[in-house]
Parts: structure tokens; sequence; C-alpha cells
């Protein structure tokens, strides 16, 4: 039976504020600030909870090896070399899972395999190192050569930043759906991470039918406000597109073109006069999880930032008032990675398949949350100053500490 799967990436022992992220207005706005790993892993461990009882099927990625010996050798690094290089080498943004891979469910391809493609992160050196072994962890959850093909990355010279930038409206999960590449022209204040290209190879290696499948402009306006990726101004779910006015160069062209393609689509646009870019991208309103309940309903989980907005709350209370398609907003903290410009949107894949076809070992279940949160508790450096990065005590917490969960969760292929 295939359903949705959102796949939360843990938050690492690493987790901290270096400023990394050209473009992401929150992670240079806290650069520099304290960060509290533990704190962080527990609020992603409790929004994976809230997910399970709505009853909804819940996996997890786990921690990418930090720090990257591999890249600090890449880069030859030494005493000389600048501090924001190092820094990168000890990134936890593995934790927003939505830039892991480009998923195409089974319905949608033509060998009626689900597909995934992990992405190349090309725009941004500190996410640029992840791809081998997000790849690796792939290949180990969706090794079911009948149901899966996991796929390497683009060739690199064409920025593919995965999900982040790709939606898919259907009229459930498990029936065909019409996949939406959204991608951003080059040359402007901050860079476009997703290229066209990029998601023309993705589309043509998924097998996709081109009659389901649009490319469409991010707007560059978007982009410039702050918003890197098209899930900090769009959101889609099944039938639904929620979406800010200003989230595509061409919004009246998107919305024809997905209407001729998917009659049933219904879509929530967000007027900027009600929120504005500015406000929709420092709450994340639309880097939320529109999910659908076991019941038919819709929720959208959305970060306390935007329930305690006042233009935002006052438009969804609107929203609920009427009889739109999303009859339920819940808010989650997850402010640890909201600083670092990630919200709930950021820290989950979305995989439609059957749970029976993943290893179950990447499935959340009541003993696993214990047993991770057991671990995160006694391992997990509280705080972390960016300036300790580099240091040998924190390497040796941060590395013990991975290695503990690998061990708790009987994962040594990761190690």
């Amino acid at each position: 039976m295939l359903v949705e799967i959102n796949f939360d990436g843990i938050v690492g022992p690493s987790h901290n504020y270096a400023g990394l992220s050209l473009g992401n207005l929150a992670a240079t706005a806290h650069a520099g600030e304290t960060s509290y790993p533990r704190a962080a892993a527990l609020q992603g461990l409790e929004k994976m909870r809230g997910n399970r009882a709505l009853g909804l099927t819940q996996g997890f990625f786990l921690p990418l090896p930090r720090p990257n010996h591999r890249f600090l050798t890449e880069i030859a690094a030494d005493g000389h070399t600048d501090h924001a290089l190092l820094a990168a080498a000890w990134s936890a943004s593995s934790m927003w899972t939505a830039n892991a891979a480009t998923v195409s469910p089974a319905p949608d391809t033509r060998d009626a395999r689900c597909h995934l493609t992990a992405a190349n992160l090309v725009t941004m050196p500190h996410r640029y190192q992840e791809w081998p072994d997000t790849l690796r962890q792939l290949q180990i959850a969706f090794a079911d050569a009948a149901h899966f093909k996991v796929s390497g990355p683009v060739p690199a010279c064409f920025g593919d930043e995965g999900a982040a930038n790709h939606m898919r409206l259907c009229a459930s999960h498990a029936e065909p759906g019409l996949e939406v590449f959204v991608y951003g022209r080059r040359g402007g204040r901050f860079p476009a991470r997703q290229h066209e290209e990029a998601s023309r190879i993705v589309a043509r290696a998924h097998g996709l039918d081109p009659a389901r499948v649009l490319f469409v402009e991010q707007n560059p306006a978007a982009i410039e406000a702050g918003a890197f990726h098209n899930d900090v101004v769009a959101v889609a779910n099944e039938r639904v597109l929620f979406t800010h006015e200003l989230a595509f160069a061409d919004p009246e062209g998107t919305y024809a073109a997905i209407r001729a393609k998917v009659p049933e689509a219904e879509i929530v646009v967000v007027p900027d006069s009600a929120v504005s870019l500015a406000e929709a991208i420092r709450t994340y309103l639309f880097n939320a999880q529109l999910l659908t309940l076991p019941s038919g309903e819709m929720a959208l989980v959305i970060p306390t930032e935007a329930q305690e907005s006042p233009a935002v709350r006052g438009w969804l209370d609107a929203m609920l008032a009427g009889n739109g398609p999303i009859r339920r907003v819940i808010a989650v903290d997850v402010k640890q990675s909201m600083a670092n410009g990630g919200g709930p949107a950021c820290l989950r894949l979305r995989v439609v398949a059957d749970p029976d076809t993943v290893d179950p070992r990447f499935l959340l279940t009541d003993a696993l949350e214990d047993r991770i949160a057991g671990v995160i508790e006694e391992w997990w450096p509280e705080h972390i100053d960016p300036g300790e990065l580099g240091s040998s005590g924190l390497e040796n917490d941060v590395a013990n500490a991975r290695g503990k969960l690998l061990e708790a969760l009987e994962l040594p292929e990761l190690g």
C-alpha cells in the first residue's frame, strides 16, 4: 500500500551557527551565535512524534559524519585555511532532508519504481560535500531494487537542491501525479540554487511522462527577498497548492497550467497585501508540512514563529473560518532549526512508498523514539560556540555522539 512517508533528518551533534548560507537570511542573521544541538535534536524528534500521533508513517535519516575529513583533505586544509571553509566541514545542514534528493513516486515513472536522485547542492561548499554520504544512506534505506531506484547526482555544472524545489499534485498519493519543478534564473544578488537544466535532467532520468511535468520559474523577487528555495514560498500536497502571491515569475500562467493538467487542483493563494513576502519568509509560513491525515482532512504544520505573527495568524484564522481544503493548523517548536534557516518542511523528505519495502531501521516506532531520545539526551553537546569548531575536544564529542546513535539503531554500515 502506497502512503506518503516523511523522512526527517535527526539534527546532528555538530549543529552550529557559522552563517555559511548566502541568501539564507536567518542563517546569516544568527551567524556567530551559540547553538544548542541537544535542544535542536529533541525539537526535531518532538515534531516527528507529533506526526506519528496524527496517525502518519514517519521515517528518519541520520546525521552525516562530522567533521568531514574527506572534505578537509579535498581542500588541503591547514593552519591558513579560511575559517568558513573549515566550518563547512562541521556543518550539520544535512538535517534539512528536503535537500537530500528529488523523489518521483512509482505511479509517475516509466518503470513503476520510486526514483530518488541525490541532490548535488553545488552552490554552497558546506552542502556540496553532503551528497556522497547522503547517497550511501539512501541506498541502504531504499535498497529494495524492485521498488526503488536510487541514483547519484546530476553533473555538478548544474545546481540541484532536491525536493525543496519540487512539488507534486495528484488526486491521491497513490495515483499518478503532476510533478512541478521550480527553478531560478541566475544573475541576481543571491544565487539561484536550482537550475532549469538540472530539473530537466532529473525529470528525464526518472522516466516521467512529459505531459505530466511542469517547469516553472521562481519569482526573482522572491529569491532576492530570501526565498533561496521554492519551499520557502509554496508547498503542495495531493490536490492542493498553498502559495504566496509572489512565489512564481508568472503566477497566473502557472496556476492555469496546473489546472489544465490537474482539473481537481485547489490553489490557495496568500496575497502580499495580507502577508507580505518579507513576513512570509521571516515566519516560514510556507515552509510548512501540508499533510493528509488518515481522516482525509488536510493539516498545515507551521513553525511557532508563524503562529506568533499577527498578520499570519489573522490570515490563517480567516482561512480556517472558510470552506477551504486546509482544515487544521498545527504549530511546532523548531526554533533551533529556524535560526539557521530551516522550518518544518526543510526537515523532511517526502517519499511515497509501501513502508514494508523500506529498511525498517529508518522507520520510527515508539521504541526507536525512546532510544533516539536517550542517545541525544546523554551524548549530544548541550551548546556549541562557532569558535569551538576545529577543536579536538569537540571533534571527539561529536564523533562519539554519532557513533552511539549508529550503535543504538544497529546501523554499523554508516560508520
